[in-house]
């Protein structure tokens, strides 16, 4: 047998010892012989009658131990502001991490759940560096109300936010991070009274999440996309209680567990006890915590309107609410910040090929100039590229393509140029198509960068026009690489893919060429920028180059292409950030 031990926590209170005692007893039926498992129950007043029920549960395999918290939240008791919800058993999830600094990880369970699956399974996922791993919190996606809540008070998307009930918690992760510190900050300056600690938690790990599996936390909400047998884990939420309805769907497998526990006696008693005064008082509280999220939401001074106007750059704020406003009207090619005045670029006033030595001289200068200002933006935390994925797919090319890439930052052609160094591709250069009035217009040290990093500015002028394709094709029929923005337009941090416009792959199919998409995605860092935002970190995703079929008419391979190179980017962006791709656009029709 393997010496590991797995550490799970409960917290609960003397009158949710009954229910705990049916969850860990459906645990220890499901558990892995083949490792120790050590659980904590978390309180301040389990009466020593109770304890006795839980530690009947002990075998060779489960050692239970009590943890009364009581003197660690005296202990920093001058951290917190004064509130009465300090003794509430939920909170205590938030101190484990410290508490047990023996743990690099650690299950946190509720003792509302029927676990059917294998917890060790649960407990060797490995989350890599994220500070939790959860599941998707259903009422926030199936009840729009409360969707539109985590969006507009905590800010979180609705599609990541996730049910804190049961959690891997990243110990050494909450540690390194200042979890605590943050949870104890936030505390200070909002107080979030829909779903509390799990706003706080959703908050704090924001992009900082892995996905589980949702059977390891099904809740008894709504629709359930797969037979209850499948579950691993049963989460009978809110006032889904089978102790107290009995016709709660699935109770019969929390009834099944409870018969084999010395509590079962206790429970029928209690749901033969609930009044229909007391049913009538939990579809008050149902309806009284939704009307409580709408108000939430309208409030003028809720977190993140608070956050907004008062820590954030309002040039930031502003541009954000343009994004919204641009994305529900569908001007998905129109940039939301402004660009200088754009001066037309004549045919002689570019070199597209640099082949003169001077323009030879200044893209030399200008690569030492960008080298030193990326290696400046990287060490002082500016600019975070946490990961290449899929970089043999950039290796493997053996001609010219068209790399595309979403745009949402003046930075984010630098993390491609990364990529592209880091593929090796000698004797081989990385063009980037730019706009006019970047070229024409942009003045001083960026200005510099724009005209001779290797830049392919596109003009209104039919003829530089002409003379850019011209260098386009001879560039690519070289083996070269030229980066194309295919959604035209720059919005600023914006995660979905925009719709694409057909120049890039026009390109492609006119030269034979293949397109390597790439999507770069991001998360939140730990490091606030001067803006009032985290800094983002990005992981650049390189998907499988796109080849046009020579057998297929020139017009068809672009839709074609562009079609495919759609599919990739809707396919990363829904798998990084486990959220479907849907926008807010409102049809005429």
């Amino acid at each position: 047998m393997s010496e590991r031990i797995i550490p799970i926590f409960y917290a609960c209170d003397d009158t949710f010892v009954k229910y705990t005692v049916v969850s860990l007893s459906s645990m220890i039926h499901n558990a892995s012989p083949a490792y120790r498992y050590h659980v904590y129950v978390l309180h301040t007043n389990i009466t020593e009658e109770s304890k006795k029920m839980v530690y009947a549960l002990q075998n060779e395999h489960f050692e239970i131990s009590f943890e009364d918290v009581t003197e660690y939240l005296m202990s920093i008791a001058d951290k917190l502001p004064i509130r009465d919800y300090y003794s509430k058993t939920t909170y205590f999830r938030m101190f484990i991490a410290e508490m047990f600094p023996e743990y690099d990880k650690a299950i946190y369970i509720d003792s509302d759940t029927i676990v059917q699956g294998d917890i060790s399974r649960l407990y060797m996922t490995d989350i890599k560096d994220a500070y939790v791993g959860a599941c998707h919190e259903q009422a926030m996606v199936q009840v729009d109300e409360y969707g539109t809540y985590c969006e507009r008070v905590v800010g979180v998307s609705r599609y990541n936010f996730f049910n804190a009930g049961i959690i891997l918690i990243g110990c050494e992760q909450f540690r390194l991070h200042f979890v605590l510190d943050k949870f104890i900050q936030y505390l200070h300056t909002y107080n979030f009274v829909v779903t509390q600690d799990e706003d706080y938690l959703n908050l704090i790990c924001k992009d900082h999440v892995y996905w589980l599996d949702q059977r390891w936390n099904t809740e008894i909400f709504g629709e359930i996309p797969y037979p209850i047998e499948e579950a691993y884990i049963l989460h009978y939420i809110m006032v889904s209680k089978p102790w107290h309805y009995a016709d709660c769907r699935h109770g019969d497998i929390f009834w099944r567990y409870a018969e084999r526990t010395e509590v079962y006696g206790a429970l029928c008693e209690e749901l033969a006890g609930y009044t229909d005064a007391e049913r009538e008082r939990d579809a008050a509280s149902m309806e009284g915590l939704l009307a409580l999220a709408v108000q939430e939401t309208r409030r003028e001074d809720n977190y993140l309107n608070r956050v907004n106007k008062h820590e954030r750059a309002k040039d930031r704020v502003a541009i954000m609410e343009k994004i919204e406003q641009y994305e529900r009207e569908g001007r998905f090619d129109e940039d939301v910040e402004d660009d200088p005045p754009s001066k037309v670029l004549m045919p002689e006033d570019v070199d597209y090929y640099r082949r003169s030595a001077d323009e030879r001289l200044k893209t030399k200068i200008a690569y030492t100039m960008a080298r030193k200002f990326v290696h400046g933006l990287i060490n002082d935390k500016k600019l975070i590229i946490k990961e290449i994925k899929g970089l043999e797919h950039f290796k493997g090319l053996t001609s010219g393509a068209v790399i595309t890439c979403n745009h949402f930052n003046a930075f984010d052609s630098f993390a491609i140029q990364l990529a592209y160094e880091a593929a090796e591709q000698d004797g081989r250069t990385f063009y980037r198509v730019i706009r006019e009035g970047n070229y024409t217009s942009f003045p001083g040290f960026y200005g510099f960068l724009m005209r001779h990093c290797n830049t392919l500015p596109l003009s209104s002028n039919r003829q530089t026009l002409n003379k850019f394709s011209e260098a386009a094709n001879t560039l690519l029929g070289e083996g070269h690489f030229i980066l194309v923005y295919p959604e035209q337009s720059m919005w600023w941090n914006y995660r979905k893919p925009k719709p694409l416009k057909t120049g890039a792959y026009m390109l492609a199919a006119r030269n034979g060429v293949p397109v390597l998409p790439c999507f770069i995605t991001m998360k939140d860092s730990d490091i606030m920028g001067e803006d009032g935002f985290y800094v983002q970190a990005y992981t650049i995703h390189i998907a499988p180059p796109i080849y046009p079929d020579p057998e297929r008419p020139y017009r068809k391979n672009i839709t074609a292409m562009m079609e495919q190179n759609a599919e990739a980017w809707k396919q990363i962006y829904e798998t990084e950030y486990q959220s479907p791709l849907v926008y807010t656009t409102v049809s005429d029709s």
